[in-house]
């Protein structure tokens, strides 16, 4: 079994950009520069012959490339108790339409699929017990502009434990076939 997700990857620029949001608050877990991504859709533990599977799927996923902006931020949770510090991804539409193509896939091949609404973003940190506020990161970055690149792959990633959190490593690159 392999614990595996689709994703998008985040140039090297906007990874740095998004570092020095960090600062001193309770409780947070900070993603490292090799964490940072944005989740497609996650699968979880899949067998490796259903991996293939999906695998052989996704490469038949229609995609256009499209530009997308990282920018502002926000949290799940209370800004005062957050769950996770994120930032933002607009426009969000043509990241949405490629998760509902992918989740569609992946369902038809039999794959269990989450199904919490889906909210594009890119995690920097996670909190586990007693979070402290972020309410001033929100107040300064709540509206920054991090950068824009060009969407024109998507990609599944494994995910292992490591010591310092997950590490995530690349399967295989879905490059845009167009529509």
């Amino acid at each position: 079994m392999r614990r595996i997700f689709f994703g998008l990857e985040i140039p090297a620029q906007i990874k740095g950009r998004l570092l020095k949001v960090r600062a001193e608050v309770s409780g947070a877990k900070w993603q490292s520069v090799e964490q940072m991504h944005i989740t497609l859709l996650f699968l979880g533990d899949v067998e490796e012959e259903r991996l293939l599977a999906a695998c052989e799927a996704a490469r038949h996923i229609p995609l256009a490339a499209f530009e997308l902006n990282v920018a502002g931020m926000g949290c799940f949770g209370q800004p005062r108790a957050p769950r996770n510090l994120w930032a933002g991804v607009q426009p969000a539409a043509p990241v949405a339409s490629l998760h509902s193509a992918i989740k569609g896939q992946m369902e038809n091949l039999g794959l269990t699929t989450e199904s919490r609404a889906f909210r594009p973003h890119i995690t920097l940190a996670r909190f586990k017990r007693q979070p402290g506020s972020v309410q001033s990161l929100l107040a300064e970055y709540g509206e920054t502009a991090f950068g824009s690149f060009q969407v024109d792959q998507f990609v599944l990633f494994e995910s292992k434990q490591g010591s310092g959190g997950s590490v995530y490593t690349v399967i295989e690159r879905f490059p845009s076939i167009g529509i």
